[in-house]
């Protein structure tokens, strides 16, 4: 479509006539965004939950669409099928407006719901009523998060959306588009603002001369052409010596990331780490040659922008503690130690600026204008008032036009099998942020939920004589890992769900829980363990 960031805004959630809420555990990650979702339901709305789990959303759903994890490309395939069968397409937004069409016709053709019934776990019919509804109701809105992009195919759950937005012309106007629920408050400026390794601060394409041009006459070096690494290809860089220096700022991927044992024998490859942190994480304390004590959101000036693309300020509250900077002051001082000539930044507006006159779809937005309230981009001049919702009155791509993607179904790298026959799955909790690093350390947060846990199928208990509360010892092809077992009635049998705490503590206690993540292909939602069943001391064990 152009842009990546969610299309639309938070307040249109509750005027929506349809919510397909896909790969979304809004309530427990998102519940204040959820609550526009609930006044949505009560004001007559038709709410769609697809998902292996009966999350909490399920009890307001029109409909469940429990399917497996792993087949969301053969769910939406099958809905486009249902769509183009029966006529439901907008056949002159796909005419005037996007490109490619027909090949993405032809593959959705053989993805019949019946086929998908056999793949997914989803009734057929159910599938039919989800196409009817989401295509014939104008104000139709999808919602996704990390259940859709932490995959190894996530990028085909994501064109997949894509096609059935783009198939039913539900873009560029009020309560409707492909909405990318942020996982973090700032996720969403850090993408702005080039930490993606494929383009310049602004989503300006790297391999572009003009735009290379433009930002080396700026910043006074030469820009390169060459995409930088993603995470797995620095991990992988690490094991390889073609990386031998790292510097994480606010990072702990010794704890956060997936098979942290392989990322971990990374780390000590390198011939320096540097860790610039709120808190001594594990990467810091383990593999870290320097520590450098940074600043909260509460101790520095600057940006955050959110899910809706909207750029709001963010003020001092209180002085860094100790020995700990602003993150601005360190890394500007760090570059001068290094021989690099930048301008002093007096402030973080200073740094605004710069990105503001860089990038077109920021250029509006200035300080004055975000004293009170923020805007959102794009935003192009000193008089724009932000934009609402993205793709009006067309498509952001160069050509104006939004491109179909064939997307063929991929199965999982891993799947189940006899000695491994558990399909885990991660995600999140009401009362833990992220990896825990900061909640961990609120007595109120560990009062309501103090220990990681597994959930498992009643089914699956009951085989391997697991009760309430037992600890469950888990055990994937790579590693293992000890934890409280809680009744999974929301899941079927033969899966399972790993609350995504990944805390500094518990992890010290429990070695082993990101070991089972796998690594390869980066960042996948779907594990698999194995069973088996002994009991000793009041204490049920799952060994695999």
């Amino acid at each position: 479509m152009g842009r990546g960031a969610t299309t639309n805004s938070i307040p249109e959630i509750e005027n929506a006539r349809f919510l397909f809420v896909i790969g979304s555990n809004t309530t427990e990650a998102h519940p204040v965004l959820a609550l526009r979702m609930k006044k949505a339901v009560r004001k007559g709305a038709t709410l769609v939950v697809a998902d292996p789990r009966r999350i909490w959303l399920t009890k307001l759903a029109r409909r469940h669409l429990q399917l497996r994890p792993g087949t969301d490309v053969w769910l939406l395939n099958a809905m486009m099928h249902v769509i183009l069968e029966e006529g439901l397409e907008d056949a002159e937004y796909i005419a005037e407006h996007t490109e490619d069409f027909e090949a993405v016709r032809e593959v959705v053709s053989r993805y019949t719901p019946e086929e998908a019934e056999k793949i997914t776990g989803v009734p057929a019919e159910a599938i039919r009523a989800t196409a009817r509804e989401y295509a014939t109701e104008r104000y139709a809105g999808i919602y996704y998060t990390l259940g859709i992009t932490e995959h190894s195919t996530a990028i085909d759950n994501v064109w997949s959306l894509s096609n059935l937005t783009l198939m039913t012309g539900h873009l560029g106007y009020e309560s409707t588009g492909l909405n990318a629920l942020r996982g973090q408050n700032n996720v969403q400026g850090l993408n702005d603002a080039g930490a993606n390794p494929s383009y310049l601060p602004g989503y300006q394409p790297a391999n572009d001369p003009e735009i290379r041009r433009k930002f080396a006459e700026a910043w006074g070096v030469e820009v390169p052409q060459a995409p930088g690494y993603r995470l797995d290809q620095m991990i992988s860089g690490m094991h390889d010596a073609r990386i031998k220096a790292f510097y994480l700022i606010g990072e702990n991927p010794a704890h956060t990331e997936p098979n942290a044992h392989h990322v971990e024998e990374g780390f000590e490859k390198l011939e320096f780490l540097v860790s610039q942190d709120l808190f001594l994480s594990d990467t810091a304390r383990k593999h870290a040659d320097v520590v450098l004590p940074a600043s909260s959101f509460a101790e520095k000036e600057g940006t955050f922008t959110n899910t809706e693309r909207r750029v709001n300020r963010v003020r001092k509250a209180i002085p860094c503690p100790g020995n700990a900077r602003e993150d601005l002051r360190i890394v500007v001082d760090v570059a001068k130690a290094m021989g690099a000539n930048w301008p002093e930044y007096p402030d973080a507006e200073s740094v605004w600026n710069e990105f503001a006159d860089l990038t077109p779809l920021w250029s509006g937005i200035r300080y004055p204008r975000i004293e009170e309230v923020g805007l959102q981009w794009p935003c192009l001049d000193e008089n724009d008032p932000g934009a609402q919702y993205l793709h009006a009155p067309r498509p952001a791509r160069p050509s104006g036009k939004g491109k179909f993607y064939p997307v063929e179904y991929q199965p999982p790298i891993e799947e189940a099998d006899d000695e491994y026959p558990i399909i885990l799955s991660t995600g999140r909790t009401l009362y833990h942020y992220n990896s825990a690093t900061m909640t961990m350390r609120e007595e109120g947060m560990l009062d309501k939920q103090e220990e990681p846990f597994v959930e498992i199928s009643p089914e699956d208990a009951a085989h391997a004589g697991v009760e309430e509360g037992d600890w469950i010892r888990i055990v994937s092809r790579r590693t293992a890992s000890t934890r409280p077992g809680v009744d999974g009635a929301a899941l079927r049998r033969g899966e399972g769900q790993l609350a995504d705490e990944r805390r500094h503590r518990l992890a010290r206690r429990h070695p082993g829980v990101q070991g089972l993540r796998r690594a390869d292909r980066a960042r996948r939602r779907r594990r698999t363990t194995r069973r088996a069943l002994t009991r000793r001391r009041a204490r049920a064990t799952i060994r695999t």
